[in-house]
């Protein structure tokens, strides 16, 4: 048994050195964590949702989140790991809701759309198509970073700090990008659905 390190020799930080200086805000503990139990973490959105999108954006969430919320971390209350795999967690409900709510809006446009007044066979789904077309081709139009921006919201469903976050532009930038782009959306449908409908 060695008493003292070999010069030159590094050692590994053991895992509650990590936590400490995790929770102190080293960078280079984040890096630590991230190499140690991202594997664990990760395993646990596959169990969840399988491998894919959600499963890489849940891992990734539950480190951001325990980063930026670091100091609600108490290291004398438990490892670090086991903190990680409360705030994954969290991130796997969430998702979990965020399925259930757009679940419940779809069920809830369908029986709005059954609800309707019968009209031709074909009606309901020209106006569709034809609403579709018009907004995808609004998108189209919309440059850098506006498209990405609305995509990264409506599509992938991020927040306005998760769209800063990724995208690495300013929260207040997003804001407004999303703001103004929808403002124009509207417009712009509101204008060529009028012309479809004369």
């Amino acid at each position: 048994m060695r008493s003292a390190p070999i010069p030159g020799e590094s050692l590994e930080p053991d895992d509650d050195s990590v936590g400490r200086r995790f929770r102190a805000g080293d960078e280079r503990a984040l890096a630590e964590a991230y190499e140690r139990w991202a594997g664990i973490v990760h395993g646990m959105a596959v169990r969840a949702f399988g491998a894919g999108p959600d499963a890489e954006d849940v891992t990734q969430q539950t480190f951001i989140s325990a980063w930026t919320g670091r100091t609600g971390y108490r290291p004398d209350e438990g490892p670090l790991a086991a903190w990680l795999v409360g705030v994954c967690r969290h991130k796997i409900a969430d998702v979990w809701a965020r399925r259930e709510r757009q679940r419940r809006l779809a069920e809830a446009a369908v029986v709005d759309a059954r609800s309707r007044p019968e009209r031709g066979p074909d009606d309901g789904l020209a106006a569709l198509v034809a609403d579709r077309l018009l907004l995808l081709r609004e998108l189209d139009r919309l440059g850098q970073p506006q498209r990405g921006i609305i995509e990264l919201a409506f599509f992938a469903d991020l927040t306005h700090s998760q769209i800063a976050e990724r995208t690495g532009l300013p929260l207040g930038t997003v804001k407004s990008h999303i703001r103004r782009t929808l403002e124009r959306l509207r417009t712009r449908l509101e204008v060529d659905g009028a012309a479809l409908q004369s």
